[in-house]
């Protein structure tokens, strides 16, 4: 999006190293003892200074209703809602084994889908497992031949394989149905507003359409043991999660600055960064001088992780989780949004947030003050209107007709059929499979350099774009009055 600087590329080790007394630092944290203390502008100033931040005592405070997101209600409210399961190795929080035993950054899982009822059958027996095991071993009562936390990661199988016992994690349940689970998203809205799902100070609510996971809710049913494996948010926003209970989770995390580290980890160890599956070796992070914070969240804790945060967190026991992103109107967390959205690009990987189009939406529904995201808003929206206007002189040049279309409202963005960028404004459509599928400019000359076959439709009159643009302008201070 700017021809002022370098494409993006994973950036380079901070300089000088941290010493080695600071590369364990304490956890960023607040506990809450009112409801005035979750909404002060402090809590919020606190949680952007911060690479991650754990506020104890919320639930409490803001007096929220966490048994709505227990497993008992949620069988009660939607017993067939279905969920994805992911089949995990059981291991401890500071290892990652592979079937033979050897410490490897690749985290290894298999996918299928339940029901909720099915899941929450699976982590009651689990929990009542555990129970009888604890009896057992009280009684001195052991048996060799299960595969229990004490021999699982010992014993040796056939052809040299370890043992590991496997456990379910129930992830991605989703909660944006508001007919399902109104009684859940309506409790949410206590948070403070920079927390909050939906909120006029989120970047990710003036999208105009649901993009699951980021600005709708997502629950994570838990076993000890499950994993989310290492990542960046999707696009760098930021995330909120908070512990449901009544386990805890333990949380891995390293400042943004040394993303790259890991990037170089990862494709030194045979791993796709982006959509590949790891758990950083600590080792290997404390040697390259990489500082990770690791922390405990207990029932109630708010975790806050930042633009751009690497993250991976293990359940400790039995516990469930919700959790959904938000974007704080702010030059950093525009910046980082968009970097990431153009290194997808050159990674042929889909921003699932169309930053385009959500520069446009804001430009007609909020007023910038800050001089920094003002500058990189008005450039994107340059940029798109150049775009946009050589787009439609090629059209042109090659005999093809561009066709008013429009745009409605609550309308998704467009995404390019082959290469998954995404399309704003001039769409090229073409009939495939019997279906009319959208492509960008280039994927549709590649089929067809005169654009045989293409339907070129335009959402927005020039007209109406330079009216927006114009209209975008800094929003300064009114200078107070004197007498």
């Amino acid at each position: 999006m700017s021809e002022r600087c370098p494409p993006p590329a994973p950036p380079a080790k901070p300089f000088p190293d941290l010493p080695k007394d600071q590369l364990n630092p304490a956890i960023p944290s607040l506990y809450l003892e009112s409801k005035r203390d979750a909404f002060s502008t402090e809590l919020q100033e606190y949680c952007l200074s911060q690479p991650v931040a754990v506020i104890r005592g919320l639930a409490g405070a803001l007096k929220l209703d966490l048994g709505l997101f227990s497993t008992k209600t949620l069988v009660e409210a939607n017993p067939d809602h279905i969920m994805e399961v992911r089949s995990q190795r059981k291991q401890s929080p500071d290892e990652n084994r592979d079937q033979y035993g050897n410490i490897v950054w690749r985290c290894e899982s298999t996918r299928s889908h339940s029901s909720v009822a099915k899941y929450a059958q699976y982590q009651a027996s689990s929990f009542q497992e555990s129970l009888k095991e604890e009896s057992d071993k009280t009684k001195g009562i052991f048996k060799p031949d299960r595969e229990s936390d004490s021999d699982s990661n010992s014993s040796t199988g056939k052809m040299g394989k370890k043992k590991y016992k496997m456990i379910k994690f129930g992830t991605n349940v989703d909660l944006s149905d508001d007919r399902k689970w109104k009684p859940q998203l309506q409790e949410l809205t206590k948070l403070p507003a920079f927390t909050r799902v939906v909120s006029a100070s989120n970047l990710l609510s003036h999208i105009g359409n649901t993009v699951l996971g980021m600005n709708t809710v997502q629950l994570y049913m838990k076993v000890p043991g499950s994993r989310t494996p290492g990542h960046q948010e999707n696009n760098n926003f930021c995330s909120i999660n908070i512990n449901i209970g009544p386990g805890d989770c333990e949380w891995f995390s390293v400042p943004e600055a040394y993303w790259g580290v890991i990037h170089h980890f990862c494709e030194k160890n045979g791993i796709n960064y982006l959509i590949g599956s790891w758990w950083p070796i600590l080792e290997d992070l404390y040697e390259a001088n990489v500082p990770v914070y690791r922390f405990i969240q207990k029932p109630g804790d708010l975790v806050w992780v930042n633009s751009g945060t690497v993250h991976w967190v293990q359940a400790l026991g039995w516990c469930n989780n919700v959790a959904w992103n938000v974007g704080p109107i702010t030059g950093r967390q525009y910046q980082l949004a968009v970097e990431r959205y153009e290194w997808n690009k050159l990674q042929s990987c889909k921003s699932i947030v169309p930053m385009i189009h959500l520069t446009w939406n804001l430009a007609r529904n909020i007023k910038v003050a800050e001089p920094k995201l003002f500058e990189q808003m008005k450039y994107c929206l340059l940029r798109t209107l150049k775009q946009t206007q050589l787009t439609v002189e090629l059209v042109k040049s090659v005999g093809a007709e561009v066709k008013w279309h429009g745009h409605t409202k609550g309308e998704a963005a467009h995404y390019c059929n082959s290469c998954e960028i995404e399309v704003f404004n001039i769409l090229f459509v073409i009939e495939q499979d019997k279906k009319f599928v959208v492509h960008c400019q280039d994927c549709a000359r590649k089929i067809s350099s005169n654009l045989s076959g293409f339907v070129v439709l335009n959402q927005y009159t020039m007209e109406d774009l330079m009216e927006v643009y114009d209209s975008f302008q800094l929003d300064q201070p009114k200078p107070a009055i004197t007498s």
